[in-house]
């Protein structure tokens, strides 16, 4: 149950919006929907981007092959954690692999 006030965790490193989180946030934090993860490759080389928008920051740059956990692929992108820290943003979803 949450109650009082409330320190929010890192949204660079912590999967939640307020439509959806990481189900690993539960009791941390209110969503209307939680989900668990799921692991996915990148297809190709693609930019990793803090806002769902071609023109957003990069995090980083994504290798075909790289892992990730992806919680949510609607609207032309998925959202999820990726990289080396484990950053949370979005890449275009053909980037992921079938």
């Amino acid at each position: 149950m949450l109650a009082g006030p409330s320190r929010l965790p890192d949204p660079a490193t912590h999967a939640y919006r307020q439509d959806l989180a990481d189900v690993a946030l539960a009791g941390q934090v209110i969503a209307s929907h939680y989900a668990e993860p799921l692991a996915r490759r990148i297809a190709r080389p693609t930019p990793f981007l803090a806002e769902r928008s071609a023109q957003s920051e990069v995090i980083e740059a994504l290798d075909a092959g790289a892992d990730f956990l992806m919680l949510d692929n609607s609207l032309g992108w998925a959202w999820g954690y990726a990289g080396a820290g484990r950053r949370v943003g979005y890449v275009p979803s053909d980037a992921i692999a079938a």
